[in-house]
Parts: C-alpha cells; structure tokens; sequence
C-alpha cells in the first residue's frame, strides 16, 4: 500500500445501510479501497434522488462544492443522473460517475419523467470524467444510448462471496426470489405466472424489503390474495444474512422475474449456491448467467414465465443439470477484492 492515498469522496444519496444490490455494492467498494491505495470517505447525500426536491439540489451542491478539489469525487448514479449539468459545472471536479443501471429503466414512469432523466443522465454523463458501470450490457448501452465513450468506460462486475452449496428441500418444491418488492423487480407477473401452476406442489419465498414502494407491496399482496396462493407465497421481507443464507441454500430453484437488471447481483448469489435459474432477459440478466444454469424468458411474459418454472418443476433430471452448471460457473465469479481493485485502478489513473 503506497504511503500517500490517493483522496476519493464516495457521494451516495440516501441510507447506505439500505439492503438493496446497489447499496451493497457501494459499501463492499468503502470497506476495501484502502487496500488498493485509496483514502475513501463516504459522504451521504440526500435520499431523494433520484427526484430531488430544488432545496435537496442546493444541499447536494453545497455537499460536493465543499470536498477537497483535489479529491477524486466519485457519485453513485442515483444521484449523478438526476443532477442538473449546471450544478455539476459549476463543482469544477474530477467526477467518475458509478452507474447501476439507467434512471429511466425504473418501471413505473410517466414517459414525460422517463424522457426528462434520459436528457438528464445523457448531459451528466457528458461531464463525467470517467464512468463505472457494473456490465458489459450496461456498457453497450451507455454508448448507444447515451453517447458514452468506450474509451471512457471501465467495467467493474459486482462481487460474490464464496457460499455452500445449496442442499434444497424437493418436497415441497421451494422456490426462492430476492429482491426488494418494487414495480421492475416484476413480482406481480410471478405470481401471475404461478396461478398457472396451483396444482404444483411448490412454495414459493419472496426475500426483500417492503418499505421501498408502499403501493407496489400492497398491489402484490392483492394479487397474491386474488390467485388464491396465501398458502404457497410467503413476503419474508428484509432479513438478516444468516436467514437469507439458509433460504438460499434450502432452495430448489431460485426464480428471478425483473423486467430490467443492471447486473443482477441475486442471480450471482445464487449461483455461488449452486441454485437452478429461472429468469428473465431484462438489461443484463440474461448474461449475467450461463444457459446452461437458466431457462431464460423475455421480461413480462407470463406464459413464458409459467412454462419455465413448470418445466423445472417436473423434470428431476434437469434441475440436477442446471444445479451443476450454476455450480461451476459460481466457481469462477468474480471477487469483491476483484471489484475493488479495478475500480480502485479507474479512479487512480485519473489525473487531471
């Protein structure tokens, strides 16, 4: 480690202890920068983002016109995105803007708000001197979308921690999904997709936080009541890792519904379990995961959805076959020191 650190501030709007995969990422870079030479602060910006209020845009400012100007400032793009170009402008900073996924991929946005943060994201981006994305999908679509260099890109793939392999339960079948309960996480078509297969002997547990959109958790515990499966569909809601380890490894089958992923942080757990896949091709799940470990479906097809699960379901034999694909491919995912030390490498070759 060189005696001198190279200075970041990691600017992250809202609860850095949110238990999101986008938050997780953002705390495993703070722990870990100091071994790759850098000296990291995390400084909080406001929790409104990525629709700010105007006095929530004036204490961001205030916030980042603040840091050393001669520190690296690095901003998650839940933030960066919904930043007017003016106010980044006027922080006269070297800026590396870390983006997840594309704000205007969130479902549920009128058109006039999805076409205001494309235009927002396009100018912010513009002005960052560097842009971490966490896939090569994202990747391709900050070039072809909103006119990124290449050149100006560097790919850090989220890590994943080591984990047992997954022993399951096979009677009843137990299907697991997490991921906080939002409009793109897709929930509603699962249950859609699983009134198609009442008759099935099968559980299904979805693990993640409720708190997120109030109406979207109502809508699917309506749905849920609707379908008549209050008995198979349990909301675990946010739980602690040693419960989330043992829902993953008495799984069966993890199912993964999204209509679009950054990355798809899940999907990589899973597999580090050795789990068989369902799931959808939204952003950069369908590469996120080998074929051999998943049947893939488009996003928002229910009866493509329902034909796969179905079809896991009764076939022993290919289960058998997607769990030792996921397995190996689980083997060989990147570490989160991997993450670090590529991130750690883009913001020290940043000079002026």
């Amino acid at each position: 480690m060189p005696d001198t650190l190279a200075e970041v501030i990691f600017a992250i709007p809202g609860d850095l202890a949110s238990p999101t995969g986008g938050y997780a990422y953002d705390r495993r870079l703070l722990e870990l920068f100091e071994s790759y030479g850098l000296g990291a602060r995390h400084l909080a910006l406001p929790g409104s983002f990525p629709h700010p209020s105007k006095a929530d845009l004036a204490e961001t400012e205030r916030l980042l016109a603040a840091t050393s100007p001669n520190a690296r400032l690095l901003i998650d793009g839940l933030a960066y995105g919904a930043m007017p170009a003016d106010l980044i402008r006027r922080l006269d900073r070297r800026i590396i803007a870390l983006v997840h996924h594309p704000l205007a991929l969130e479902t549920g946005l009128d058109a006039r708000r999805r076409e205001a943060l494309i235009a927002s994201e396009r100018a912010a981006l513009a002005l960052a001197r560097h842009v971490i994305v966490t896939s090569d999908a994202t990747r391709r679509m900050l070039i072809d979308d909103f006119g990124v260099a290449d050149a100006k890109i560097t790919v850090a793939e989220p890590g994943t921690d080591p984990a047992p392999r997954a022993t399951g339960t096979g009677t009843p079948i137990q299907l697991l999904s997490v991921g906080a309960v939002s409009p793109r996480k897709g929930y509603d078509i699962l249950v859609a997709a699983l009134a198609k297969l009442k008759g099935s002997d099968w559980r299904l547990t979805i693990a993640g936080a409720l708190d997120r959109d109030e109406q979207a958790v109502k809508a699917l515990k309506a749905n849920i009541d609707a379908a008549g499966l209050g008995d198979q569909i349990t909301l675990a809601g946010t739980v602690v890792p040693a419960t989330l380890s043992r829902f993953y490894e008495s799984a069966d089958l993890f199912v993964m519904p999204s209509l679009h992923e950054g990355y798809g942080m899940v999907l990589a757990e899973a597999m580090a379990h050795g789990l068989a896949i369902v799931c959808t091709t939204g952003g950069a799940a369908g590469e996120t995961v080998p074929d051999a470990a998943a049947i893939k479906v488009p996003p928002g097809d229910v009866d493509a959805l329902a034909r796969a699960i179905a079809t896991v379901l009764d076939d022993n034999k290919l289960r058998k076959s997607l769990r030792k694909a996921s397995w190996e491919t689980g083997r060989t995912l990147p570490t989160w020191n991997e993450t670090a030390r590529r991130v750690a490498a883009a913001l020290v070759g940043i000079r002026t």
